[in-house]
């Protein structure tokens, strides 16, 4: 037994070695299989023994729910920062500091350092406050809240592999990180979600927060720590001595922390982190300035609310407060009728804001949100407005509450409640959901007819009582020359696109009928492994959890699609007018032949398809965003964000130019 216990220590401190090396350092010095198996090897041992260290990385799997929160007093209080709008206030800053730092040294023979900052970005996510004992390991963690007292969320925490569970640390300590859903993360959630996230804070609030642990882990939370609040025995000299402790304990830190001596190398930095903004795969909304030297901390203080060290550079406000006038039902593609909030008019970052996004009645319940309310909107990654809550609860008495539809706004149906969502199931003839599925059905990556907008399918519902899909293949050109601004040559160049659809792929195919969760890649996988439309449709769960890039959630949203007889009746009219065509697709070999290639910017000798095309015909599988596990980036021009984190990440980057060098067609 004791022998065992020895492996089990030894299994813990390797496989911590080892997750360090992968989440902080990004440099794995073994491979996932191995890895795989020594945690295998560590969890049928502490099975097999009893015995199970609180920092095993076993101990990271969350997959129960927990009760309650309970409340969590830090060691040394979280403080909040005072915030510059503009340069004029932080140079006002800048030399309040001057000014101290110049009468201390006249008056004192102690002299102070010259005045130097760190700079750093400011993080849009949550605060976490993690606790280390004397023996270095992780025994609480828990949010800012009020900043002398927050909520325990210990367990969500230790789902996050980029938090030590132990450290090489005799001190007890309180480190500060921040918790956020990269961007990454975030798209790969909302891929499989059935209810998407609208922005990555939400994503990590809602993660932190959520007694349900299987969920804070699904939604793959990053931490970045920045700060040591509290820590017992030799203390720090400077911010920068700070950082390199934080550094060498294994901590995740986003890398960024620059030095500046003067308010001209102030001004450069922080031009430099708004103008890469964009380009990274975390949200920030400002900069952070802090006085490196401690002694010189100390010495300025604090105010009742801020240290007087330290100050927030805000980026331009992306929130606002306005009323919330009403609520609007829209009924989308796959039949959810979804909340639209109205709002009275408000500047938002240039823009004049009158709607705002709401989820499901979950989503308004949550956010005690009413007709009358004041809200907070918030620009949803730098595009969608969202209501984020309530500003003063003690003004929300003469308001409304907000009901749910019980029929459909657009057809009348009654509609069901399906958990947080209202769906209407009158699929065939509901305005909007029929609407929307003919222009997916005629989309590019589709079935390819063009000339088919929204205004004209609106029209063929309208005028032509058009509500079936499969009707189009019907259409003739006195139908269409019923339409508005329907004239000779379009109606003939529309009949022409809808004939040529008659012969399609069966990838196309099957990303036209608008499976939920089936996006163009998962189609082309899917024709890969079944070549049939048939093969797919009888396809068992196992079977298509088996095809690349398919997990339950869409391997479910398949079975269901085809279960359902009015859409198997639909595929079956589709049929009498579509022949689906198969080819083996002939793999040239090639450098790209099994990478992983991301096509960004605009492309000059290539459109976006037709490179795509030749990827998938050099072996390549092409992928819309990019990741450590992507091979290349091929970039034209205008290449933005996706270009600036190949480069973060070291991703091998190719203009057109390199990539029609490395197919072999540069000279052709």
């Amino acid at each position: 037994m004791e022998e065992k216990r020895r492996e089990i220590e030894k299994l813990v401190e390797e496989l911590n070695t080892y997750a360090r090396e992968y989440y902080t350092y990004d440099n794995p010095s073994i491979s996932d299989k191995e890895y795989d198996a020594l945690y295998d090897r560590l969890v049928a041992l502490e099975k097999e023994t009893g015995y199970v260290l609180s920092y095993s990385p076993t101990q990271r799997v969350g997959d129960i729910a927990l009760a309650s929160f309970v409340k969590h007093r830090h060691k040394a209080r979280l403080w909040s920062l005072d915030k510059a709008q503009d340069l004029t206030e932080l140079s006002a800053w800048h030399k309040r500091n001057l000014e101290f730092v110049e009468k201390y040294n006249s008056e004192h023979p102690e002299k102070l350092p010259d005045l130097k900052y760190i700079v750093t970005r400011k993080f849009d996510g949550l605060t976490v406050n993690a606790t280390y004992d004397e023996n270095g390991i992780l025994v609480t963690a828990a949010t800012r809240g009020n900043g002398t007292v927050g909520e325990e969320v210990s367990s969500q925490v230790k789902t996050i592999g980029s938090v030590p569970l132990r450290i090489d640390s005799e001190d007890v300590l309180e480190i500060h990180g921040e918790a956020m859903m990269t961007k990454e993360a975030f798209r790969k959630y909302n891929e499989k979600a059935d209810t998407p996230l609208k922005n990555t804070r939400n994503g990590a609030a809602g993660a932190l927060r959520n007694l349900n642990l299987a969920e804070t882990r699904r939604r793959n939370l990053t931490v970045f720590f920045y700060d040591i609040g509290y820590k017992e025995g030799q203390p720090f000299q400077t911010y920068r001595e700070m950082i390199a402790f934080i550094k060498e304990k294994g901590f995740l830190t986003d890398g960024y922390f620059k030095e500046a001596d003067d308010f001209t190398t102030l001004e450069k930095l922080i031009k430099e982190i708004q103008e890469e903004r964009e380009g990274l795969d975390f949200d920030i909304d400002g900069v952070v300035i802090a006085i490196d030297d401690m002694r010189t901390r100390e010495l300025l203080g604090y105010t009742i609310k801020f240290p007087r060290w330290a100050i927030a550079y805000k980026f331009e406000a992306e929130e606002a407060v306005t009323k919330l006038l009403d609520v609007e039902w829209n009924v989308g593609r796959t039949g959810r009728v979804n909340p639209t909030a109205i709002l009275e008019p408000v500047e938002l970052s240039g823009v004049t804001v009158k709607r705002a996004t709401l989820n499901n009645m979950d989503d308004i319940h949550r956010k005690g949100v009413s007709i009358g309310s004041m809200v907070l909107i918030r620009r949803s990654n730098d595009v969608i407005p969202e209501i984020m809550g309530v500003v003063d609860e003690e003004l929300e008495e003469q308001v409304t509450k907000i009901l749910p539809p019980v029929h459909c706004p657009s057809c009348g149906t009654e509609l069901i409640v399906d958990g947080a969502h209202l769906i209407c199931e009158n699929t065939l003839s509901c305005k909007p959901q029929l609407i929307k599925s003919i222009v997916h059905f005629s989309g590019r990556d589709a079935m390819n007819i063009e000339g088919l907008s929204e205004k004209t399918v609106e029209q063929l519902f309208e005028k032509l009582d058009i509500r079936e899909v499969s009707s189009l293949y019907t259409l003739t050109k006195e139908d269409l020359l019923t339409l508005d601004k329907v004239k000779d040559k379009k109606a003939e160049n529309l009949l022409a696109a809808i004939e040529k659809s008659r012969e399609r792929e069966l990838h196309a195919f099957l990303y036209a009928l608008g499976i939920p969760n089936v996006g163009i890649s998962t189609a082309r996988d899917l024709e890969a492994t079944f070549q049939t439309l048939e093969k797919v449709m009888k396809a068992t769960k196992e079977e298509l959890v088996a095809v690349n890039d398919v997990g339950e959630i869409v391997a479910d949203s398949i079975l269901t699609f085809f279960s359902s007889e009015e859409i198997r009746e639909e595929i079956e009219k589709l049929l009498q007018h579509v022949t689906l065509i198969h080819e083996e697709a002939e793999i040239i070999e090639s450098p790209f032949t099994g990478k992983t290639v991301v096509l960004t910017g605009s492309l000059e000798k290539f459109t976006r398809k037709d490179a795509e095309e030749k990827l998938l015909s050099l072996g390549a599988k092409v992928t819309s965003s990019v990741s450590k596990k992507t091979d290349y980036v091929v970039y034209g021009k205008e290449a933005g964000s996706k270009l600036a984190k190949a480069q973060t990440l070291g991703v091998k980057t190719l203009t057109e130019e390199e990539f029609l060098d490395m197919t072999g067609e540069k000279n052709e």
